[in-house]
């Protein structure tokens, strides 16, 4: 048994919840426009284990805070399902539907405290408990977000990280099956994001609760997702694990969106069903490939992020297989962009003192890492 499941903080409010699993089923919503109806959800398929953390990441106006509304029950959907507990909830009112959301706003009322603030939402959806039982599921929830001795202050009192975790926890003291997140961290400053990432993960894992996470920052979906959905244009482009996505990506768009991606055009040779030959800045290596790709087809790219390849300046005189172009020193590491046969790419180098880094102009041999490669089909 986990330390989780004897604590009793964590009995307490986790006790009644059900299993969470949740399925969208080609889940639809369209918006009336000048030109016409507009699709901004189309045909989404998911199925979401009890307790797994998702996280809907895509451009702006990709169709995930919508998605994420109609699971809440702010939004009607246009066609499909949404089921919780294989019960169908298209129908229910959001304040009927056993979930709760952590607003990006946080959305905390300014004229309660911090106390009242967090058991608003136990007044409200179990009128019939007493004030007892309210306020020791408050200071439970209190505890579990090392928010005590705060208990009288108000929201503009607290810091935002603090703000966040009173909007935490008045999320969890409901005891929802389903628990969403709509870039609850957007108006943190980049220090304290990366503290309250953890912070949520570790809550969500201790808690077991379902969550569906909204963001449109790559680094959060990465460091908190079980799984990451990546959308597009109102569709799914690939659900995956974070490792998945960043080694094994699915399309050209999904390479580009998770961190950063070089794409040479190449036509690839001696295709199986998981790999292929390709010729490529001097080299023949054999990568693994897209089960889409063909031999001879055009229109293939050999995915490599900058870190898996490596320079080696030309000493003797040589051309190489790039030059140089220009360097950028970050701390940590240097990015060079190296014009190619194939085209301009960048190379990422653990960081060095800046005066020793490759002068531009300096004729470079390339070298490709093959079993960091991906090859890929134009989306």
């Amino acid at each position: 048994m986990t330390a989780a499941a004897t604590d009793p903080t964590v009995a307490a409010l986790s006790r009644d919840t059900g299993t969470g699993r949740l399925r969208l089923e080609a889940l639809t919503k369209r918006f009336p426009s000048r030109t016409g109806m507009v699709t901004a959800v189309d045909s989404v398929d998911l199925d979401v284990a009890p307790g797994e953390f998702i996280t809907l990441l895509g451009p702006s106006g990709c169709g995930k805070t919508t998605t994420l509304r109609m699971v809440a029950g702010f939004e009607d959907a246009t066609g499909g399902h949404i089921r919780l507990d294989d019960k169908v909830i298209d129908t229910v009112p959001p304040q009927r539907r056993p979930m709760a959301m952590v607003f990006q706003s946080y959305a905390l009322f300014p004229h309660l405290s911090v106390a009242d603030n967090i058991a608003y939402g136990l007044r409200l959806r179990h009128r019939g408990r007493s004030r007892g039982e309210i306020d020791a599921s408050m200071r439970m929830a209190l505890t579990s977000m090392n928010l005590v001795g705060l208990e009288d202050r108000s929201p503009h009192e607290l810091s935002g990280g603090q703000q966040q975790r009173v909007a935490l926890a008045r999320a969890l003291v409901v005891q929802p099956k389903v628990l969403l997140f709509d870039e609850p961290l957007s108006n943190l400053d980049a220090k304290l994001r990366g503290v309250m990432r953890a912070e949520i993960r570790r809550i969500q894992r201790m808690f077991g609760i379902t969550s569906i996470y909204v963001t449109h920052d790559q680094d959060e979906a990465m460091s908190m997702s079980d799984r990451v959905v990546v959308m597009n244009k109102g569709l799914v482009e690939q659900v995956a694990t974070p490792g998945e996505l960043y080694l094994r990506p699915s399309s050209v768009f999904v390479a580009d969106f998770i961190g950063r991606a070089n794409f040479i055009e190449v036509v690839p040779e001696e295709v199986t069903s998981t790999s292929a030959v390709v010729q490529v800045l001097g080299q023949r290596l054999t990568v693994a490939a897209h089960p889409r790709v063909t031999a001879n087809s055009s229109g293939a790219y050999l995915m490599t992020r900058p870190e898996t390849l490596e320079l080696r300046p030309v000493t003797d005189g040589g051309t190489g297989t790039g030059a140089v172009l220009r360097s950028t020193f970050h701390g940590p590491s240097i990015d060079y962009e190296v014009e190619t046969i194939g085209g301009t790419i960048t190379v990422t180098e653990p960081g060095r003192d800046p005066r020793h880094a490759l002068a531009e102009g300096t004729n470079v041999e390339v070298t490709i890492d093959p079993d960091r490669a991906y090859l890929l089909t134009r989306d």
